[in-house]
């Protein structure tokens, strides 16, 4: 059809300067194009078998590995493949109400935007954290915060990597806080959409389970790369069971937020780990990282202040003019835009938007 040749020729033309989101773009899914002809449904808990027409071996596996790389409890763990970060995250705080029904959400003005939204779906009660100016949480303010409402179960929304500057809030420090106001009844969800499994890979790990993460959500379609949005999220498994619930039409548990879930997600996240392996990760990481001490170094060569946290892809720069914000699809927030350096993105691609932005010294 003339509509689609046209499309897709636009989408082409705008994925050669696509850099200011994170979407790995080097991933080849072309052996799971046959599974596209089926509709395979992962309905209910993948740990219980349903109908034949699912893929739920493969999201067992994915589970599994997430598991591992993120130090879960071997026998209390489960989870399951979203939809996205976003999905992942209102599972957690779903969770989380669910034991703690008076408890209070912190979190930072840097979170992620869904989060505000999951909090008003689920109507729990919440407090906004400040930031520290690289995007980490305000550590004393937290403290403030928390000594005013002891009273209440604490429920941590923490980022592993902002949105904005990849900022990543410290787990051990937000124990401590706890600790040294003597509260007891706590939760804490990780955020780590795009930042948690290279940072885990990487051995920058302190956000874990074993750390006392209660749960953690991850999109796999950012480090991984996918052409349909996904994630995953673990919990443990003796809270998930708090929520469950019998549907004896589909022969299975209802434990997920969507019920009906793709099949082929889950053979997609499976597919990028038996092709890269933890090695194959390791090293799509580092590249990136190279990358983004490249594009910073060489802005900063222009004259442009240009910044990152540690251990991040994220290029923080001040926003340029609306031309080249769009041209390169830049994310820009009040009066700064970054670039991600994900995997798929070339130092030649990175050197064409340095170009760009030195015409305008």
């Amino acid at each position: 059809m003339e509509r689609l040749d046209t499309f897709l020729k636009k989408i082409q033309e705008r994925a050669k300067t696509y850099i200011g989101y994170p979407v790995a773009t080097d991933y080849d899914y072309k052996e799971l194009y046959p599974f596209l002809d089926y509709s395979l449904n992962n309905v209910g808990d993948p740990f219980i078998a349903s109908n034949d027409m699912q893929a739920k071996e493969f999201e067992r596996e994915v589970i599994e590995f997430f598991s591992e790389l993120f130090k879960a409890p071997v026998e209390n763990h489960w989870g399951y493949v979203t939809n996205g970060g976003s999905e992942g995250n209102l599972y957690g705080l779903y969770v989380a109400r669910e034991i703690y029904p008076t408890g209070m959400v912190y979190y930072t003005e840097s979170t992620h935007y869904s989060v505000q939204k999951n909090i008003h779906l689920l109507n729990m009660e919440s407090i906004v954290i400040r930031s520290q100016p690289n995007g980490e949480m305000d550590y004393a303010d937290f403290e403030v915060t928390l000594q005013m409402n002891r009273h209440r179960p604490v429920i941590v929304m923490a980022n592993i990597g902002t949105t904005m500057t990849e900022a990543k809030d410290s787990i051990p420090i937000i124990r401590d806080c706890l600790k040294k106001y003597a509260i007891k009844s706590s939760y804490i969800h990780c955020d780590g959409a795009l930042a948690g499994t290279y940072l885990a890979l990487l051995g920058d790990n302190d956000f874990n389970f074993e750390h006392g993460a209660d749960s953690i959500a991850i999109s796999g379609h950012k480090f991984f790369g996918s052409p349909i949005s996904n994630g995953v999220v673990l919990v443990k498994k003796s809270y998930k069971e708090r929520i469950g619930r019998a549907i004896p039409y589909i022969g299975t548990l209802d434990t997920t937020i969507p019920g009906s879930r793709s099949g082929i997600n889950s053979m997609i996240l499976w597919y990028a780990i038996q092709k890269w392996g933890k090695e194959g990760m390791l090293q799509r990481a580092q590249n990136s990282l190279e990358n983004t001490a490249f594009l910073r170094d060489k802005l900063n060569e222009i004259g442009i202040t240009a910044w990152s946290n540690p251990n991040a892809l994220t290029v923080v720069f001040p926003k340029p003019n609306v031309h080249i914000c769009k041209k390169w699809q830049l994310a820009t927030e009040n009066e700064i835009a970054h670039v991600i350096c994900m995997p798929g993105i070339t130092k030649e691609k990175l050197m064409e938007f340095v170009d760009d932005l030195k015409k305008l010294q």
